[in-house]
């Protein structure tokens, strides 16, 4: 078959790799990729906001189906025109994406649904949340959070009441995540550890991925601001399989079970963004696609087809297809940009990727990079995921290092705890 994979970044490529090693598929076209495209795949210039320009890609190109890799795109409605034309999307329906593109939306499905999460106080006007904020006794830290898409950037963690008080100002006054920040959600921070899981689902079946554990502050030791993700590694080492199916169980089924219920059956990838407490897992964030780098370290682990898992999500017939995965480990550590997740600068020479590529256990994703007279360029602030595979996380990672080591640009920056301990 022939599939039209949406996106740019370290995620949609780990995608096309895995994607390529399928016996199911004759062409991949990426749209619109980024310097990590090589022969066969095709290379198309069609942005991954624009839903018209991707449809009429994917009708042109009589593609079979279309792998979406970011959330933008199915927010606005993808699966839902692909539909229309009879093409086969892997990815849920606009209005199953809200779990994402609404922070809200997401919060009062939960308690509607009776999954459990932080308590919360919705705000539609910052002087509402600073009035708010002022009366508050506490405690602190909280947790703001932009209620629309922000690029996994729109949550502050704020220690005390005048850093609430700047950060609902920077959400929702000076709009500094956009129409994102028109609403905001004030919610208990929740101290324990984080982890994300994964499923497949066709809208009824659900197949679980190993847990991951992925690092969200720029900064070691869990400093400095929220990024998109600065590394990762599975499975967890604090998700038990009793764990997963507790969470199966109270977060992921009633989710995909309401949406089946209310007519918009979830079909693609369910993330399930949580916080491991002492009286259970407490869900945090859903996303309605693969988790980023999640996916970097969770697809090298994946002992089957993943077009054919795919096609059968879409097709509400992922029970016809058996899941194994790999009993080994991974750890991706994300080489970024000096300066990010703020201002960075692009356009930088990428030295040693052929180096790092050929060593053993060792896969390099693309994320922010452009292809230019033979040489690679910086082109976002994620610039590069470095995946290291092995018997246990600790030789994981330290293959992972091992590759970094090798790479180098001006100002790249990269955290150096990533997996530490484990």
């Amino acid at each position: 078959m022939r599939i039209l994979v949406v996106g740019s970044g370290g995620r949609e490529h780990a995608a096309v790799w895995k994607l390529g090693q399928s016996s199911l598929v004759k062409e991949i076209l990426w749209a619109p990729g980024n310097g990590g495209v090589r022969p066969p795949v095709r290379r198309v210039e069609v942005k991954a906001d624009d839903v018209d320009g991707l449809t009429a890609t994917a009708v042109d190109e009589k593609v079979d189906l279309v792998f979406v890799g970011p959330e933008v795109p199915l927010a606005l409605g993808l699966s839902d025109e692909l539909e229309k034309r009879g093409i086969a999307c892997f990815g849920p329906s606009g209005a199953a994406a809200r779990i994402e593109a609404s922070k809200v939306f997401c919060k009062e499905f939960c308690v509607e649904h009776g999954i459990p999460t932080t308590p919360f106080t919705v705000f539609d006007s910052f002087d509402k949340a600073r009035a708010h904020i002022e009366r508050m006794a506490g405690p602190f830290p909280v947790v703001l959070k932009a209620d629309g898409l922000a690029a996994g950037k729109g949550v502050l963690i704020c220690g005390d009441r005048r850093e609430a008080l700047d950060g609902a100002g920077l959400i929702m006054e000076k709009k500094a995540f956009g129409d994102a920040g028109d609403k905001m959600i004030l919610e208990e921070f929740l101290d324990g550890e984080e982890a994300s899981l994964m499923v497949f689902t066709d809208g009824e079946n659900i197949l679980a991925m190993p847990p991951a554990r992925d690092y969200k502050r720029a900064e070691a030791n869990d400093l400095g601001l929220n990024t998109g993700g600065m590394g990762a590694y599975c499975p967890s080492s604090k998700m038990s399989p009793s764990t997963v199916e507790e969470t199966l169980a109270q977060v992921v089924r009633p989710a995909v079970e309401a949406f089946r219920k209310e007519g918009s059956p979830y079909r693609g990838v369910l993330y399930a963004g949580l916080m491991l407490m002492q009286d259970g897992p407490r869900l945090l964030e859903f996303n309605c696609r693969f988790g980023d780098p999640e996916t970097q370290v969770v697809l090298p682990l994946l002992d089957g087809d993943l077009a054919e898992i795919a096609l059968a999500c879409a097709r509400g017939k992922l029970s016809d297809v058996k899941v194994q995965w790999k009993d080994e480990a991974t750890v991706t550590v994300v080489l970024s940009s000096g300066g990010y997740p703020v201002a960075y600068e692009k356009r930088k020479t990428i030295e040693g990727l052929d180096a790092a590529s050929s060593l053993d256990n060792t896969v390099i994703f693309h994320a922010g990079t452009e292809a230019e007279n033979g040489k690679i360029l910086t082109a976002g602030g994620r610039v590069l995921n470095v995946t290291g595979m092995g018997p246990s996380v600790k030789e994981a990672r330290a293959t992972a290092y091992k590759a970094v080591a090798k790479i180098s640009f001006e100002k790249m920056a990269f955290r150096q705890d990533i997996a530490a301990g484990i």
